[in-house]
């Protein structure tokens, strides 16, 4: 009875041994497998990782590549606003110049003739040329008389008592002429209007 008591007990000693054998495989076995699961989940991480990591630097590369055309771009624009703020004159006053030198003509004119019929109609001459030029140029003169006072259009300097109805509220002299520039008022009429 004790050989079966021990057999018995020894029986359960190699059983129970047997489980915890086989429970330590398994666990040993999951473990493994939990290891390869992890190295194969760090391998795709690392793939993934390097993947959005060339997707940034080529990402960041274009940025600062557009940045810097965008600040060449803007550089190069105030130069060349600069520069027509410095020389957008010139074709303008190239074109002056020839009307300076008609007024040195008629001032020579004027300080040597004796016939002032001939160099009044110089002058006019002069006016109408340098009239024309204006006007090749978009500037333009702005009517003022007889036009119904509008404060957004000239500048009133006085107003006078009006003894015609029909002439209240309308410009009745141009004290100084009001120019446009493509439609756009670079100096307003100074006017005086009736009341």
């Amino acid at each position: 009875m004790k050989e079966e008591k021990y057999n018995a007990k020894s029986s359960n000693i190699d059983e129970s041994s047997m489980e915890s054998d086989l429970t330590f495989g398994q666990e040993a076995e999951g473990q493994e497998a939990a290891k390869d699961n992890l190295t194969e989940t760090e391998c795709v991480e690392k793939d993934d990782f390097q993947e959005l990591q060339e997707k940034y630097d080529e990402l960041n590369d274009k940025y600062l590549r557009l940045h810097a055309d965008f600040d060449n771009f803007r550089k190069r624009t105030m130069k060349e606003k600069a520069d027509l703020i410095k020389n957008g004159g010139e074709r303008v006053l190239t074109d002056i110049i020839g009307l300076v030198d008609d007024f040195e003509r008629a001032l020579n004119s004027l300080h040597c003739s004796e016939d002032k019929t001939s160099i009044l109609e110089g002058i006019d001459l002069i006016y109408g040329k340098f009239v024309g030029f204006l006007a090749q140029h978009g500037v333009k003169e702005i009517e003022a008389t007889g036009q119904v006072f509008d404060p957004d259009k000239f500048e009133a300097v006085t107003t006078v008592p009006v003894q015609n109805p029909a002439q209240s509220g309308k410009v009745i002299d141009c004290i100084q002429k009001g120019y446009n520039l493509n439609d756009k008022t670079i100096r307003f009429p100074k006017v005086i209007v009736g009341e």
